[in-house]
């Protein structure tokens, strides 16, 4: 299939709004730096200026991370798993194929499952299509497999996965019970011998503590403050051969 793989932007709305905010700041700065209330003078100069420039580089900086940086980021959470090639492997919230495609190019024999419900906000272009899409030009379709499921209630058996994997998804799940039964079914679907590499920008300590109550043994890796934005850290947890 002619063409590059596109996984996304994203966060797509909060950069824009990041931009828009920006945008907004700076221009009541210069337009109105000063303004009288009630015979209270407010200076708007130079803050809304500040307030201005640091949503116009967060914007940049989660666009950098969405363009160049989340390939590098992918990479660490890969680099956490001793592949063998042979492995049966999850990705959780695979959105437009990053994890997934990167892991079924590391195997031979082995196969990707790819879970998501696909958000149009988590992502832009979210969309099974744009997945198969991707599949297609990186030539990995006969590894994988794509399910539209939701993490808090998989269908798959106990101990169905080598590995398992998810970036900036749990997070998505807005309720705290929620996320606990994310995990809680990531543990669930695991092999014993098997690891879960999960990554996000929160939550992150409460997936370790549920991970550990589970029975996991957890390592908390420390953000990446080079390559993501806002910094991810990663979880790896292994279940007990």
């Amino acid at each position: 299939m002619p063409g590059r793989p596109n996984y996304g932007i994203d966060a797509p709305g909060v950069i824009r709004n990041l931009m828009i905010a920006g945008a907004a700041f700076v221009v009541v700065a210069l337009v109105l730096p000063k303004f009288t209330v009630a015979h209270l003078e407010l200076q708007l100069f130079p803050g809304f200026l500040y307030a201005g420039g640091s949503c116009f580089l967060g914007g940049i900086l989660m666009l950098l991370y969405a363009k160049v940086g989340k390939f590098g980021h992918r990479d660490r959470m890969l680099a956490k798993i001793p592949w063998t090639g042979v492995e049966v492997v999850l990705d959780v919230g695979t959105g437009r194929g990053l994890l997934l495609i990167a892991a079924a190019k590391r195997l031979t024999t082995g196969h990707v499952t790819g879970i998501d419900i696909w958000n149009a906000e988590d992502l832009s272009g979210n969309g099974p299509e744009a997945l198969l899409q991707n599949i297609a030009m990186e030539g990995v379709a006969e590894k994988t497999t794509v399910k539209s499921e939701d993490a808090r209630q998989m269908s798959f058996a106990d101990a169905s996965f080598d590995v398992v994997l998810s970036n900036l998804c749990i997070h998505n799940i807005y309720d705290r019970r929620g996320r606990e039964k994310a995990c809680l079914e990531i543990a669930r679907v695991l092999k014993h011998g098997g690891s879960a590499v999960i990554s996000d920008y929160k939550h992150v300590r409460d997936y370790a503590k549920i991970f550990a109550k589970a029975g996991l043994s957890v390592n908390l890796h420390s953000p990446d403050w080079l390559r993501t934005y806002p910094p991810l850290r990663i979880v790896v947890a292994r279940k007990a051969g």
